[in-house]
């Protein structure tokens, strides 16, 4: 089985305390389809009858469980101690489960501590008043999953027994880190940073707790000097104050400067970073500090063999997006999963460009009562992700149904762009764009001859639309998926687009004739190509499932990073 404590990294890069235990490794589990736990007193009972390695979901090699089939309900349990520093008078002790898909339910000492509904948002609880100094305390977590109901959101998990097409294994429970956090009474609950260029600052908005009337310190470091101080007093929970810098870096893709930043609130202080760019988009082109930039972006779909959706270990998250950089790409679309707090960092720290994307499959979006699945989850992923600068766009919905409800769409759209003004949002990316929502126009077009693929899109430089599925009318500059190229040197027995090409070499010029036919488009100014790796039985991707190359890197990266029609008049 993999190491004891596996994922030991801090989960949250963005918002660090010193005082934490991670509670990553073996737990006790159980598997319960009949959801007879409850009744059966699962929650108080002083063991389940079985292991399983945590953060890996149980259908997951690594988990040690690898039970493929559908599981209703799951259930977790292990003891811990709290430090005994953290017993300090007034001091809070919260319990974080990075996510757990899908309706969690977590006890302490078998006294009920908290609900959350949704698979992919982060989970805090306060147990202060729950756990014992000196003695065994006990958590107990269930999740349950009811993939098939079309209520809840699952991303690209099977509807069948068999993962089929670009439908994958599923995930059910804990898929990502569960640690024990201490902090003080008066403390920090979060913290979003919006950069402004124009005024050479940063805003810096906190939400404290149990804080009316005290004051919160920020300070800005760049390269190990200061470069910026302020201090707001906080008015009932809110803080907002503008950090001038004395110092302007950039953070750009190839040069992501950073900035550290530090908050301290009475005795709590927080660590974090922050980067100095800013995102416009203007008749459908985007620009990043003021510069026109072409997305030469890839799909990610952010699978793992023996994980699923989770990481075997930290270096493997870094690792894909330098996969993806090797091979020209500058950013990535991340589809149909929300990437945990750990890749975000490594986008940040490597100037990797990314749209946060929802996993809206398998949530009927034409039902009257759909929000309640989707919008409170939403909402705390905008608040999670908020900050990162490498996070250039939101895509709330996917392929969506042709039966949707408008409004529905029109108030996600209307409250994404409420919480987050300095992003372009994409309301539903491919298929069906409500007229008036979108901030970018968007087509998937998974054409393979080069040469109708090319003739398609040529229409855009005479100003005529491009008619693809259900798009209607509409002048699309950023085709975000194509390509797809179906390609295994072992196996032809996969699934993927279009045919399969007879030999490597073909597939390497039909991936050229397709990126050529973009990149020599002036009005294409993005493009997202699928994918980046093969997932299970899809052989779509640039490498192979087990991260294998299945074409010569430097050869792809000059196909992709040639400079394009949209870039000739751009200076540099």
């Amino acid at each position: 089985m993999a190491q004891s404590i596996p994922r030991q990294d801090y989960p949250r890069p963005q918002f660090v305390r010193n005082e934490w235990l991670n509670l990553n490794g073996m737990w006790e589990f159980e598997i319960d389809n009949s959801k007879s736990g409850r009744e059966r007193g699962l929650s108080q009972a002083p063991h389940l009858s079985g292991k399983i390695l945590v953060p890996f979901c149980p259908e997951s090699s690594l988990s040690g469980v690898k039970n493929t089939d559908f599981m209703d309900a799951v259930w977790y349990k292990r003891r811990f101690l709290v430090p005994g520093k953290w017993g300090a008078d007034k001091r809070r002790i919260f319990l974080h489960i990075g996510a757990c898909d899908y309706m969690t339910e977590v006890w302490v000492n078998g006294k009920p501590a908290g609900r959350h509904e949704g698979g992919y948002s982060p989970i805090s609880l306060e147990i202060t008043d729950l756990v014992m100094q000196g003695e065994e305390n006990v958590v107990t977590i269930c999740a349950s999953d009811d993939l098939r109901s079309q209520n809840q959101p699952s991303g690209k998990q099977s509807y069948g027994y068999l993962s089929g097409g670009c439908m994958y294994t599923r995930t059910t429970g804990i898929w990502q880190t569960v640690w024990l956090e201490s902090v003080p009474f008066t403390y920090i609950a979060g913290v979003q940073c919006t950069p402004c260029l124009e005024r050479q600052s940063v805003v810096v908005e906190a939400d404290c707790r149990e804080a009316d009337g005290e004051v919160l310190t920020v300070l800005a470091g760049f390269a190990g000097k200061p470069v910026g101080r302020a201090t707001c007093r906080v008015a009932g929970k809110a803080v907002r104050l503008e950090l001038p810098l004395k110092e302007l870096h950039l953070w750009e893709p190839g040069s992501p400067k950073l900035y550290d930043l530090t908050l301290t609130l009475g005795d709590d202080e927080v660590k974090s970073y922050f980067g100095m760019r800013e995102i416009t988009w203007v008749d459908g082109k985007m620009f990043l500090n003021r510069k026109p930039v072409f997305l030469r972006l890839v799909l990610d779909q952010g699978y793992y063999p023996d994980g699923i959706y989770t990481a075997p270990s930290d270096k493997d998250l870094k690792a894909d997006i330098e996969r993806s950089m090797a091979m020209g790409f500058n950013g990535a679309r991340l589809h149909q999963k929300v990437f945990e707090p750990r890749f975000l960092y490594y986008c940040d720290i490597l100037g990797y460009l990314v749209w946060g994307e929802y996993p809206n499959w398998g949530l009927d979006i034409s039902r009257a009562d759909a929000w309640q699945g989707y919008l409170p989850e939403w909402l705390e992923i905008l608040k999670r992700d908020y900050s990162h600068p490498s996070i250039i766009g939101w895509c709330p919905l996917n392929e969506t149904q042709d039966d949707q409800n408008p409004q529905f769409v029109k108030m996600l759209v209307d409250m994404t762009h409420a919480f987050d003004r300095t992003r372009p949002v994409i309301d539903a990316s491919g298929w069906k764009h409500v007229q008036g929502l979108t901030d970018i126009m968007d087509v998937h077009d998974y054409e393979q001859d080069s040469r109708v693929f090319r003739k398609r899109y040529d229409r855009l430089k005479k100003g005529s639309p491009v008619p693809i599925r259900l798009l209607g009318e509409g002048y699309p500059s950023f085709v975000s998926e194509f390509g797809g190229i179906w390609w295994s040197e072992t196996d032809n027995s996969g699934w993927g687009y279009g045919s399969h090409p007879a030999s490597r070499e073909e597939a390497v010029e039909r991936f050229r004739g397709l990126v050529d036919a973009l990149l020599d488009n002036p009005q294409i100014c993005a493009f997202c190509y699928t994918q980046l790796t093969d997932v299970e039985q899809e052989q779509n991707g640039l490498y192979t499932y087990k991260r294998i190359p299945k074409y010569d890197p430097a050869v792809i990266s000059a196909i992709v990073s040639r400079k394009a029609a949209f870039e000739q008049n751009i200076p540099g």
